[in-house]
């Protein structure tokens, strides 16, 4: 008896909406040039906040996207997670909706910070204004962090495991983690991804307890990880959907297999202890590339996390070295966050996008606004750099002390 193959989690299919592009194309076309999108807040009712600077979607039309009865449901971090599934099942080439015979065959996994703060503001403000006669009742459904897992699975009818991570802002790596293990167990796809919409005034203000959120009123320089002028991070809105897919059933169907998810690894380090995140996070890298069955020289790209604040940054930067060793000093590393901000789960959804993108260009894209590091790290500034790609290693942490890491492989290059 032959023994049975052992199955592996393939991307084949990317989404995007991000505030530098409403469209994977564009994403990267602003990512690759190092282009920042980072602007004043325009959202009604938030110019009086002391939070100035965000990464904003702008252009987007979710009523040109979505049917008017998921859209009277859900809120805005949904319309963004529901249009980065299209896109992504589109690319996929599977289509947005199932029309085979094992619907039970398809999953969603998404990953949520705060949920559907918009939505829950305007019905809020009925309650207390006009009375409880005047909250819709999808007041109960539309703000609660399972809400675009739930309606991507409706209206695609995906029956298969679904699933929502409320892990802090690593749980965007965590999402994709559990599709992949969802794979090797025997699902054939899993849509999976974050998106976040924390722009509302709500939670403009719930967000304004940071510490570590930057108050500055210079796009140019309110969010500069890795540099002596670091203070603080950007929020942002937007994220990203992958599909991931069983190579064997992938390639069945003659679908481009674009990455492999090859490991993962998660830590807990406590809320803020940017000093303990340094073992956290190393932690975590050592756990994805034992995973990944990955030698620490293999590693060709490293994603940041590029939190922001000198402590955070600086363990970060000593955790990349304590894994990978002098390689750590010599592997490219980079934070294209810092030109459209952090969108809390969204944001590592939106690195592995990036990394997957960078692989097939061959091209390592720039940090934005960055152009004086001052830690031990080959960061890479000013232009995207050129670059045999096989391996990309995604990091990130989240506020509350969740830390993650996540190995991809090249499609053409990966071990078997």
């Amino acid at each position: 008896m032959k023994p049975q193959q052992k199955r592996r989690a393939a991307i084949t299919g990317i989404g995007v909406v991000a505030p530098n592009g409403l469209s994977t194309e564009t994403f990267w076309k602003s990512t690759e040039k190092g282009i920042s999108v980072l602007d004043r807040v325009t959202r009604e009712g938030c110019d009086h906040l002391p939070l100035r600077i965000a990464g904003e979607v702008r252009g987007f039309d979710p009523v040109a996207l979505i049917e008017e009865r998921f859209l009277v449901q859900t809120d805005r971090f949904t319309h963004f997670a529901m249009a980065a599934a299209d896109l992504a099942l589109e690319d996929a080439r599977l289509g947005r909706t199932y029309t085979g015979d094992e619907p039970f065959g398809i999953g969603v996994v998404t990953a949520a910070g705060s949920g559907g703060g918009e939505f829950g503001q305007r019905e809020l403000q009925r309650l207390w204004g006009q009375g409880p006669r005047f909250v819709g009742p999808y007041q109960s459904i539309a703000w609660f962090y399972a809400a675009s897992t739930g309606q991507i699975s409706i209206r695609g009818g995906f029956k298969g495991p679904c699933g929502v991570v409320a892990s802090d802002e690593a749980g965007g790596l965590d999402a994709l983690a559990h599709a992949a293990r969802a794979v090797r167990r025997g699902t054939d796809v899993v849509v999976a991804g974050a998106a976040e919409a924390p722009l509302a005034p709500y939670s403009m203000v719930c967000q304004l307890g940071y510490e570590d959120l930057s108050t500055s009123d210079d796009p140019a320089c309110a969010y500069r990880p890795f540099t002596g002028a670091a203070c603080g991070f950007v929020p942002a809105e937007g994220g990203a959907m992958l599909v991931v897919e069983e190579e064997t059933v992938a390639r069945g169907r003659e679908a481009a297999i674009r990455a492999f998810v090859a490991g993962h690894g998660a830590t807990f380090t406590g809320a803020s202890c940017w000093a303990q995140s340094r073992e956290g996070l190393a932690h975590a890298i050592r756990d994805a590339l034992n995973e990944a069955r990955c030698a620490p020289e293999e590693v060709d790209v490293v994603f940041a996390d590029a939190f922001g604040v000198p402590e955070a940054d600086r363990a970060e930067a000593l955790a990349i070295a304590d894994v990978l060793g002098a390689q750590g000093r010599r592997v490219p590393v980079t934070a294209p966050k810092t030109g459209i901000g952090r969108a809390y789960c969204g944001a590592p959804v939106l690195d592995v996008a990036a990394a997957v993108l960078a692989m097939e260009r061959g091209l390592v894209p720039p940090t934005p606004n960055v152009f004086d590091p001052c830690y031990d790290l080959d960061l890479v500034t000013g232009s995207a750099r050129p670059a045999e790609l096989r391996t990309a290693l995604v990091l990130s942490r989240g506020l509350m002390g969740s830390n993650a890491a996540l190995v991809l492989r090249h499609g053409a290059h990966a071990l078997s």
